[in-house]
């Protein structure tokens, strides 16, 4: 407004007589984002209502300004494919020890990997319930009355509750994971500022790292909050660095507040809270706390996240590339790697998703399986508001092979299966149906449709899991 009225000092070069002058109106240019319409009420700011998202018509790159939903999924369609790039990284080790660009390091934890992948049918049972307890972190029956006071008639008070309970259980089941983002991004502070202050911080990351060994978690927290973060505070007021050690502060910060929020004493007290509400006292009963802690202790989430080699063993494998300890094709890929599992399995997404990597009659194969954690429960259920099936969605890739798509849907033991397989395979289809329908009716199953055609293109999740886009199922948060 002060430049309009002509009353700022004059810019060099520049005729502010002409700013915002003569400047066409133009409701019907597609170019121009919130252009005045005379019929309708535009938005203040200069985004449009909606944009599309991850549609042809949209073009690549457009998000959405109207629910951060579509702009997730958006973003896990534009991930680069898990599968491709996995099988890529394996295929660069495979019947080789050290590649050109690997170090000795990350040359053994590829072999580890490759190991890994050893797997006859019992162990690939156990390794797929264990990525499927493990990728459930709110299973159980506890959380089973929680979902069902959270969908029924609850007052706006019992969902908070409800809400605040299952944050401080999602930082108390993560409390290991974040100790070792505390000392992981507290080392990488050390060497990311000068030296005369990171010489300073490396004795109190050394004694945080000390507290959390002994398991004083308060001790911990208080070094933290009154030693750590003053310090870094006062580092970046004096020296404003806006680089790198700011956005690990940042970080820092988050995890002190997680750190914080998931203490057996909040968890508790957020119990408590739960539990003054009466529909939730009716379902639970006189529970204790330490019945509680019981409980969500000896949980299948904790036990399978401690159990999960592979998923430990590909995080070891890909930090160490990502620091340099792999050759810059290798590092591209990992990064692609944790881009994608990052991505799908983000807390929007109301699918379990699981990977499967095996070697199977000298093929290696990749395979991601993604379904829907309460389609079981509904049909068990009988709610005539659900889908009574299961449906599973398999996205295969086989060495020599190529790329596979499988949707199995189960209904009792009635099961349909569509397979869209490469042209290559296609000639073999009547083959590949008669197998699958033989391994069914095995299993006691029964095959009441086997289709099995070309892959035109790759099916979408969400043509398979239409309910996502449900307000009941998604999360669709408005901007």
């Amino acid at each position: 407004m002060p430049d309009l009225l002509g009353v700022t000092n004059p810019v060099p070069g520049v005729d502010s007589q002409n700013v915002n002058r003569n400047l066409p109106v133009s409701p019907n240019n597609t170019q121009i984002q919130n252009a005045p319409d005379l019929n309708r009420v535009s938005r203040p700011d200069n985004r449009t209502e909606q944009q599309d998202s991850g549609s042809d018509a949209g073009g690549a790159g457009a998000l959405r300004y109207d629910s951060n939903f579509l702009t997730f999924l958006q973003r896990m369609q534009d991930t680069p494919d898990l599968l491709e790039t996995m099988t890529e990284v394996f295929r660069m080790v495979q019947g080789t020890v050290v590649n050109s660009g690997m170090s000795e390091g990350i040359a053994e934890d590829m072999a580890s990997l490759m190991k890994m992948l050893q797997m006859d049918e019992g162990e690939m049972v156990k390794f797929f319930q264990n990525q499927l307890e493990a990728g459930n972190r709110f299973s159980g029956p506890l959380f089973t009355i929680l979902r069902e006071a959270y969908g029924g008639r609850s007052s706006d008070l019992l969902r908070g509750s409800i809400l605040q309970f299952l944050k401080r259980y999602n930082d108390y089941s993560s409390n290991q994971h974040i100790q070792n983002n505390l000392l992981r991004n507290l080392t990488q502070l050390t060497r990311s500022i000068p030296a005369s202050f990171g010489n300073r911080l490396l004795p109190m990351v050394s004694d945080l790292q000390s507290q959390l060994m002994r398991g004083n978690r308060q001790g911990a927290l208080k070094l933290l909050q009154s030693s750590i973060l003053p310090f870094l505070s006062n580092y970046t007021s004096r020296t404003n660095d806006m680089g790198l050690s700011r956005t690990l502060i940042n970080m820092l910060a988050l995890d002190v507040a997680r750190f914080e929020n998931g203490s057996k004493e909040n968890l508790l007290q957020a119990f408590h809270q739960l539990n003054a509400h009466g529909v939730i006292r009716e379902r639970l009963g006189d529970l204790s706390d330490d019945a509680l802690m019981k409980l969500i202790d000896s949980g299948g989430f904790m036990k399978a996240a401690e159990n999960d080699q592979f998923a430990q063993q590909l995080s070891k494998t890909a930090s160490r590339a990502l620091r340099g300890g792999a050759g810059a094709e290798a590092q591209e890929n990992f990064r692609n790697i944790i881009s994608a599992l990052l991505v799908n399995e983000s807390v929007f997404m109301p699918l379990n998703h699981m990977i499967l990597p095996l070697m199977w009659d000298g093929r290696m194969m990749f395979s991601e399986v993604w379904v829907d954690p309460d389609a079981e429960e509904n049909m068990q259920r009988g709610r005539g508001d659900q889908d009574n099936v299961i449906r599973f969605l398999f996205k295969i890739d086989i060495q020599d092979l190529g790329f596979f798509d499988m949707v199995l849907t189960c209904q009792r033991e009635n099961v349909d299966v569509q397979v869209f397989c490469p042209q290559s395979v296609a000639p073999f289809a009547d083959t590949v149906s008669g197998e699958l329908t033989r391994i069914l009716t095995e299993n006691g199953l029964q095959a009441n449709n086997v289709l099995v055609r070309p892959m035109e293109q790759p099916v979408p999740i969400s043509s398979v899991f239409p309910q996502i886009f449900r307000r009941g199922s998604g999360v669709d948060v408005k901007a």
